[in-house]
């Protein structure tokens, strides 16, 4: 489906023209540059529980989730042990899922190990690739990437878990490590990451 157009003549994706909740996210959030470590494993935190899930389910328990997950600090949560484990479980305002609970943890913990080499940020930037999709409907966006894939092997072999191609590409789109905003929607490019032709700009490329 092509961009739809909205009441306010701005041109959004199908996924993001209805719902206020997903229209606002998409304005002001998704596919800008996040580059700090808080930020990344935050993300990378809430895609994992998006896995299988609507990413309006996650959206709409943010705020939950970051405040059982003492705002996504990693050293917080490389602290947390079973009893936070099991609290977690136990908290209906985040999705109790035990498995992506502890991976959260996991992920946490390995966060903060490579801090010793280049970090979360580097590391994960260091996946951009030299240009950037061109989808003019939804079905043009891929779902995974060569580096997507990389980084999903790379974050493994770190100790990191739950960091599928799938998972690590829409981690990629939401931080704007690609661009998949479709071409004619109001937010293509605004990243200032990427130019009009899909190749690295000058302002803020990696």
């Amino acid at each position: 489906m092509h961009p739809i157009v909205g009441e306010d003549g701005l041109a959004r994706p199908a996924w993001a023209a209805a719902d206020t909740m997903l229209r606002d996210y998409y304005d002001h959030e998704w596919g800008m540059p996040v580059r700090d470590e808080t930020g990344l494993f935050e993300r990378l935190s809430l895609e994992a529980f998006q896995s299988g899930l609507s990413w309006a389910t996650i959206l709409r328990k943010r705020g939950a989730f970051r405040e059982a997950f003492a705002g996504f600090d990693p050293d917080a949560v490389a602290s947390f042990g079973a009893s936070d484990a099991t609290r977690l479980m136990a908290d209906a305002g985040i999705v109790r899922n035990r498995r992506k609970i502890d991976a959260t943890i996991q992920n946490a913990r390995a966060t903060v190990a490579l801090r010793e080499e280049q970090g979360l940020a580097a590391l994960i930037w260091s996946f951009q690739p030299a240009t950037t999709p061109m989808p003019e409907t939804g079905a043009d966006v891929p779902t995974t990437s060569p580096e997507s894939i990389a980084l999903a092997k790379e974050l493994r072999r770190r100790g990191f878990a739950h960091v599928g191609p799938t998972t690590m590409f829409a981690l990629m789109e939401a931080v704007g490590i690609v661009d998949t905003h479709l071409l004619g929607s109001h937010r293509r490019g605004s990243s200032g990451i990427w130019a009009a032709d899909g190749t690295r700009a000058e302002r803020g490329s990696a």
